[in-house]
């Protein structure tokens, strides 16, 4: 399984738009754009949306093609990483549809999106294909409860393997989220206090203006980064970001000390 990226650049998600900041890529164009200039700045993978012709977050396989596409041809050294979030309007059936319709080399899903219930045979194979095609696997958890399900789920051999790829979410996607550093502590003691010996590559990614803070914690705990305009639109000083490049500059500088 290839690893994660140790800072994946995150430019927009599936909310925030141009009115939250000029900057913020809507199109596949200025996702790809935004993408070399953070490559270039020193991040290695991006964490991608795409969105529809209204600007909207869509699981849209043929759009992800596309970007891939560019990606290849504009940025071929940088990983990219799609995304299957529900924002509370896909099912486990369509994200599972999309990642089949793909096959890319990495993808992050939501446990609790994807497991809302006791997992179905359908999951339990999706998670088996997923193996066998080699598609890098990463479990976003918002929560040490969501971490603990996570653990249950390995027990149940729903993933299948020993090795794992992990988002520890610090906070909520919500208005005035603000993330502090020790958001962290409760998702390491979780992993201390497992019973079963995993291997975790774990990244973590934060919310407002203290989100380098929350990344420079996580990278010198052992963890990677997932930083941009997805989570955060400020620099340490608090003045805002010119653009994800910028904040991934920030973030390059702060772990280089």
């Amino acid at each position: 399984m290839n690893s994660l990226p140790k800072i994946m650049v995150a430019p927009n998600g599936a909310r925030r738009t141009k009115a939250d900041h000029p900057a913020l890529p809507m199109t596949i164009g200025e996702t790809v754009a935004a993408a070399v200039a953070c490559h270039e700045a020193g991040a290695d993978g991006l964490h991608a949306h795409v969105r529809d012709a209204a600007g909207a977050h869509v699981l849209d396989a043929g759009l992800y093609r596309e970007l891939l596409t560019e990606m290849r041809e504009q940025v071929p050294k940088m990983a990219v990483q799609i995304t299957t979030e529900a924002v509370g309007k896909y099912s486990p059936a369509e994200q599972c549809k999309l990642v089949h319709d793909v096959v890319p080399e990495f993808v992050s899903i939501a446990v609790r999106e994807m497991i809302p219930e006791d997992p179905s045979g359908e999951v339990r194979d999706f998670y088996s294909w997923t193996r066998e095609a080699g598609i890098a696997v990463q479990h976003i958890l918002y929560s040490a409860e969501d971490l603990g399900r996570f653990y249950k789920m390995v027990e149940l051999d729903v993933f299948g393997g020993h090795e794992h790829q992990l988002l520890f979410v610090l906070g909520r996607y919500a208005e005035q989220q603000e993330s502090v550093p020790s958001g962290l502590d409760p998702f390491l003691a979780t992993v201390a206090d497992a019973s079963l010996e995993l291997e975790l590559d774990w990244g973590v990614c934060a919310f407002g203006h203290r989100e380098t803070d929350c990344l420079v914690h996580a990278i010198s705990n052992g963890g990677k980064a997932r930083i941009g305009f997805e989570n955060g639109l400020w620099n340490r000083d608090g003045e805002l970001a010119a653009d994800n490049a910028d904040r991934v500059r920030e973030l390059v500088a702060a772990v280089s000390r």
